[in-house]
């Protein structure tokens, strides 16, 4: 039996278990955030560091507040109107210095950096939601490894906030959005000692070029701590980060008021930075650094990553082979997934059981694998093991939207099956 079935793409950059997300909206604070503030002596020292910003001539103007968001019913136009043209916007040049101020802290929870991360760059735009309330949308096992930096959209998207996911970023582009008045949300690397890595969440809110170190607010890091009380975050030196970021080519999360969105756009215009051509130019980027170490795994698999997402999945495999000669971090498909799309798309399912296998060995508590040991399952002709593998999926996390749509697909196959699982559940 041949079944044809979509392939879904990797879950950070598709939305994933938020198919029908309607968190709760809280009304928000009216706090005003401060914009970016060039440091005037340099990075204070932990006795002295705060996050109040002083007077800059380049100030950014930032919304008292957000105003709740509750979606209404909307009557079709009979015509498409022209869209409402957003007003443009001037931007500041990056800064030799930065720091954002009006930032929450929150240390975390187990497992739980996604949404404490998100809470605090709520808090920048006045939010009150804390990580407990974002994570018991987004975190439906306790053991759950792995909130996608798209689930985090789809959440703020939901609060009212613009919020797009980007990959390939830059530090000019950072110091620049910085500079004018926006956190970023990345996705990084943590390693306390070599071989012991996980994925983790940074929100980045200053700079300074003369020390060489960002300023981060880290929920679970505490190297470089610059004050505890009160918190005033990190700093981690540039080349240092970047190291962490590179993990995950560069992920970045860009959450905002709507309103703002033609600074953020300008922004990106300014750095050359192309939505539509960010997995072409991560390519790009990723061959130029094998230029300089071929045997750099997190380039290979970076490759791998941006032609999948190109649809060039043969040429990801051999990327994504090369990665695993070289030896990737044990953790490193707790979160990323490319590879098992790769070799789905290229008819090798016993690949994607073999590599959830060795997972499975430290945890399973990770949706996606099912899900994609599900696609590998249906490949080799096995409809009950795929079944098997999608229900493991949907438990650890019951809205996980690509298990459920395969599930669906699968029931309109064998109906009479679907109906006798609905049964035992009502029982």
């Amino acid at each position: 039996m041949v079944i044809g079935l979509g392939l879904w793409s990797d879950a950070r950059f598709n939305s994933s278990r938020t198919g029908s997300l309607q968190p709760a909206v809280l009304a928000l604070s009216t706090s005003t955030p401060l914009a970016a503030t060039p440091l005037a002596d340099g990075v204070p020292d932990e006795h002295s560091a705060s996050l109040a910003a002083v007077e800059v001539a380049t100030q950014v103007s930032l919304p008292a507040s957000m105003p709740p968001w509750t979606p209404t019913p909307t009557a079709m136009p009979t015509s498409t109107p022209p869209p409402t043209p957003f007003p443009t916007r001037s931007i500041a040049p990056a800064q030799p210095s930065a720091l954002l101020s009006g930032v929450r802290h929150e240390w975390q929870t187990w497992n739980n950096c996604g949404p404490a991360t998100l809470a605090m760059n709520l808090s920048y735009y006045g939010s009150l939601l804390d990580q407990g309330a974002i994570g018991a949308v987004l975190r439906t096992s306790p053991d759950d490894k792995n909130v996608s930096p798209h689930e985090l959209v789809d959440f703020a998207r939901g609060q009212g906030y613009a919020a797009e996911l980007y990959v390939n970023g830059s530090a000019d582009l950072l110091k620049t959005l910085i500079s004018n008045g926006f956190p970023v949300l990345l996705e990084t690397w943590h390693e306390r000692a070599p071989g012991d890595g996980i994925g983790h969440y940074r929100l980045a809110v200053g700079y300074d070029d003369a020390t060489g170190q960002w300023t981060l607010y880290d929920s679970l890091d505490y190297t470089g701590l610059i004050s505890l009380q009160p918190y005033a975050g990190i700093r981690m030196g540039y080349d240092r980060l970047d190291r962490f970021w590179k993990v995950f080519n560069r992920t970045f999360l860009l959450v905002h008021p709507v309103e703002q969105t033609p600074q953020v756009q300008a922004v990106l215009a300014a750095h050359g930075f192309d939505p539509a051509q960010m997995w072409r130019h991560a390519e790009a980027r990723a061959r130029a650094e094998l230029e300089m170490d071929p045997a750099d795994v997190f380039a290979w698999f970076n490759l791998g990553s941006s032609l999948t997402h190109q649809g060039r999945t043969a040429e990801a495999v051999v990327a994504f082979e090369r990665a695993r000669e070289i030896g990737l971090p044990e953790r490193m498909l707790w979160y990323q997934f490319t590879p098992l799309e790769a070799y789905v798309a290229e008819g090798r399912p016993l690949d994607v059981l073999a590599l959830t296998d060795a997972i499975f060995e430290e945890t399973e508590s990770v949706e996606e694998l099912f899900y994609w040991r599900a696609r590998a399952f249906l490949l080799l002709g096995d409809v009950a093991a795929a079944q098997e593998a999608l229900t493991r999926s949907l438990e650890l996390a019951p809205t996980f939207a690509p298990a459920l749509a395969l599930q669906q697909e699968l029931s309109a196959l064998n109906p009479l099956e679907h109906e006798e699982r609905e049964l035992r559940k009502e029982s």
